[in-house]
């Protein structure tokens, strides 16, 4: 994890590229809505009958899905890992299982020149499912779009927990997960203020994976460089490192710092969740409920350093949108993209993923070969709880604030003679672009003529109860 040079050093290079988990996007647009039969309404099917295995899609449509890859081996993972089929896990796959099918409604359309039929089913609009949620995605980007202002540097700070506590995560997720936020951004905040002099602010996005889909905590924040002046004096200071010229915006604070302050900070917190009792310490954990032995257990954490890196945008005159568009790939559809698939024999995944210091440029991809049972269960330790924020922001962003804060900026950057006009938000959300595409527009073309076809009916969508009653509930589900 070593940058191999000066920890300070955060001067642009226009070969870089963000560092991410997966190194292409993870939300794909693997699915145009329309089934392979579109020439004919669908009939109302069980389920069983309605998706064909892995294997045959694979040979008819040329590729492998993630989604596919879920529904061939979920009842396999529910029989061999029960204790970590949990039912927000399960209740998260059932949905993904029946996305797309006729169990959830969809919409009936009419080509008029060609007197064809076909029905688009509806999506299930969870946000861990690989083939919908792009609208959320979307959403997302344009108001992060509105916050950006030209002529200011936007960096990305990544905070990873060490995997000791990564693991401990797992069955704290809410928790600790909290606490990675709360830690993350007191850090920021902090080593800005007391470095630069400016009021912070920040964007984060919860990331909990690594390359090989195992437990790895950590956030990727995107951060000013610059802000409103913390002093009396009313005006504009842009990040830069001390009796450094070249480094004037294109620097955002010590590195060194960060790490260290991070670690304390986190550590810190941990010690009061676990003595106010809110760490679920049970099963394989309940030798720490004593408050000495967990202290002896995080001792050595204590001088470890851990990773919290600073990243300048990839390129010289990047535009601040690039990264909120680089952000919202990881809003929705799990830790794994299509592409990422490489091949699906005899019950075995194997899929590609990166290993080495990637932060030192030295990278290594490498095939990873899994039962399929277990490419399912390292997959669902990424469900998050029910209702929980992934993303979040902070300071000068926070909802209550960031309207006062983002005027007050375009006042100090004119002051300052800063060009300050509104990003263009269309030049982002374009809409052949995948990450912006709405799943709610889904009139199709006729598979004949190209045209766009009528809407003739509507088949509602039924509530999740309704549907986890019905013929249509998979067989491997248990909601007990």
């Amino acid at each position: 994890r070593s940058r191999r040079r000066s920890a300070g050093d955060q001067s642009s290079a226009g070969s870089r590229e963000f560092l991410d988990d997966d190194g292409v996007p993870a939300c794909e647009n693997s699915a145009s809505g329309i089934s392979s039969e579109s020439h004919r309404l669908a009939a109302c099917e069980p389920v069983a009958r309605l998706a064909a295995s892995a294997e045959q899609q694979q040979s008819a449509e040329g590729s492998i899905r993630v989604f596919e890859l879920l529904r061939r081996y979920t009842a396999d993972f529910v029989k061999h890992h029960r204790p970590q089929a949990v039912p927000q896990v399960q209740s998260t796959l059932a949905k993904l299982e029946l996305c797309r099918t006729v169990a959830l409604g969809g919409h009936l359309y009419r080509c008029d020149a060609c007197d064809i039929e076909c029905r688009v089913n509806n999506s299930c609009g969870d946000r861990h499912c690989p083939q919908c949620a792009g609208a959320k995605r979307a959403d997302w980007l344009d108001s992060t779009s509105e916050l950006l202002l030209p002529g200011i540097t936007y960096f990305q700070v990544v905070f990873t927990i060490p995997d000791k506590l990564s693991s401990l995560a797992l069955g704290n997720r809410k928790e600790i997960y909290d606490l990675l936020f709360r830690a993350a951004w007191k850090t920021l905040k902090e080593v800005i203020a007391d470095e630069q002099l400016f009021e912070a602010a920040a964007v984060m996005v919860l990331h909990t994976w690594n390359q090989m889909l195992e437990a790895h905590a950590h956030l990727h924040a995107m951060v000013p460089g610059g802000g409103p002046a913390l002093t009396a004096d009313h005006c504009w200071i842009k990040s830069r490192r001390s009796h450094v010229k070249r480094c004037d915006g294109k620097y955002l604070c010590d590195s060194e710092e960060l790490k260290s302050k991070f670690r304390k900070t986190f550590l810190a917190g941990l010690k009061r969740l676990h003595a106010n009792g809110k760490l679920n310490l049970t099963g394989d954990w309940k030798f720490l409920q004593d408050k000495s032995t967990f202290d002896d257990w995080l001792k050595p954490l204590e001088s470890i350093t851990w990773v919290a890196y600073i990243e300048p945008p990839p390129f010289e005159n990047c535009p601040p949108e690039q990264m909120a568009k680089y952000l919202a790939r990881y809003l929705t559809g799990g830790p794994i993209s299509d592409r990422r698939i490489v091949s699906h024999e005899n019950g075995f995944v194997t899929f590609q993923a990166r290993v080495g210091d990637k932060t030192g440029g030295s990278k290594e991809t490498i095939p990873i070969c899994i039962p399929g049972a277990e490419f399912v269960r390292r997959w669902s330790l990424h469900i998050l709880p029910k209702g929980y924020t992934k993303t979040r922001r902070f300071g000068g962003y926070w909802n209550c604030r960031r309207e006062k804060y983002i005027a007050k900026c375009r006042e100090l950057l004119a002051a300052a003679g800063v060009e300050s006009s509104a990003p263009d938000v269309m030049a982002v959300s374009n809409p052949a672009d995948p990450i912006a595409e709405s799943e709610t527009n889904t009139s199709p073309c006729c598979p004949k003529c190209q045209t766009k076809m009528r809407g003739i009916g509507v088949e509602q969508k039924r509530g999740w109860r309704i549907v986890m009653k019905s013929l249509y509930r998979p067989h491997w589900y248990r909601d007990d």
